[in-house]
């Protein structure tokens, strides 16, 4: 009897979701499996999609193409549609408190029946929540999105070939307790207008309107503003990037470069931080020189967070799936009926069937 084709589905409802989710298609559709995308939401643009790509319209339509399993680059699914429900996350814990005063990264919300986690730092916690909740498993595989960072995969339009300038990519969060973006900007403004580097921008999505139209008045010869649903370039262009919280620094530093942070509290010492406007240029300065000690304090902290470099977490995320799949769920606790968020989704959605 021959092998019997698998269909996953992803489950999207930002355009970063995209990059996150392709170098594990790349991998199911090598092997002869499908994929189907199902978009939530406003806030995911459907043009992103390549003609390659298969985009279920409606949850009737994912019930009809029934998904062996469903990967998901965010906090959410429906229990309502057919699949194991994998959880790959969007980003890394960066220490972001959530409303309930607990640590949003490893917040259980009664979705998933796998977590994939990136490293030594994330998966100790999701373990002790597996065996306090008894509801999901847990395989650490590291991040699929990083596989092209470390296989050499990438198409970078952000170089410029004959300007040697360092490359410092700015980013921050959308939060607006957390954002550098607004306190820093005629600082960004003078560095820019000093030309002696070359500056990218790239914010959050969620980033407010008002700021992102602010920056990109900056734009110049010196200042590029970057808009993308895909940060690997950019990260790969830069050699130093000036943050607040934003996850997206421990992406960057997984690359094993520097990283200056404006009002971070976490006095981690992988981290250069600054708290005066004053200190950014002296601060981007000095780890421009690569130090020793914050080099080797960088590598310390990347073999917990991500310790893989083999570009292969894409295969380990679809192997530790399909041993769910064919082990089966049945020994998990059933997971809460959470009426309220199950009622949300489906007003989302518009889907209101039971059957």
């Amino acid at each position: 009897m021959g092998r019997v084709n698998k269909r996953y589905l992803f489950y999207i409802s930002q355009n970063y979701s995209y990059a996150i989710l392709r170098p594990l298609q790349q991998v199911i559709l090598a092997r002869g499996d499908e994929v189907c995308w199902f978009l939530e939401g406003k806030e995911v643009d459907a043009t992103f999609l390549k003609p390659t790509e298969t985009r279920l319209l409606s949850i009737d339509d994912v019930k009809a193409w029934r998904p062996d399993a469903v990967f998901v680059p965010g906090n959410v699914v429906p229990s309502f549609i057919p699949g194991i429900k994998v959880g790959v996350f969007h980003g890394f814990a960066a220490g972001k408190i959530n409303r309930k005063g607990r640590l949003n990264h490893f917040e259980i919300r009664d979705c998933f029946d796998l977590y994939c986690t990136q490293g030594p730092e994330t998966t100790l916690p999701f373990i002790q929540l597996a065996e306090k909740f008894g509801t999901f498993r847990v395989a650490e595989t590291g991040w699929p999105t990083l596989d092209p960072m470390f296989t050499n995969a990438l198409v970078n339009p952000y170089r410029i070939e004959g300007d040697d300038r360092p490359t410092i990519l700015f980013c921050s969060t959308f939060s607006r307790n957390l954002s550098c973006a607004p306190i820093i900007f005629e600082e960004i403004k003078a560095i820019s207008l000093q030309g002696r580097w070359r500056l990218l921008v790239q914010f959050h999505p969620k980033m407010n309107k008002e700021v992102v139209d602010r920056y990109k008045t900056l734009e110049n010869e010196n200042l590029t503003f970057v808009e993308t649903d895909n940060v690997l370039p950019l990260l790969n262009a830069a050699d130093v990037m000036l943050c607040d919280t934003s996850s997206i620094m421990i992406m960057f530093l997984l690359q094993r470069k520097p990283v200056v942070t404006f009002n971070n509290h976490t006095q981690r010492t992988h981290l250069v931080n600054v708290t005066q406007l004053e200190d950014i240029q002296p601060a981007l300065t000095r780890v421009l020189a690569r130090p020793p000690e914050l080099m080797a304090e960088i590598d310390r902290y990347c073999n917990n967070i991500h310790p893989n470099r083999d570009g292969c977490s894409s295969e380990r995320v679809l192997a530790a799936t399909d041993n769910l799949i064919e082990s089966g769920i049945e020994d998990l606790k059933p997971k809460p009926l959470n009426i309220l968020r199950n009622f949300k989704m489906r007003r989302k959605l518009g889907y209101w069937k039971f059957f």
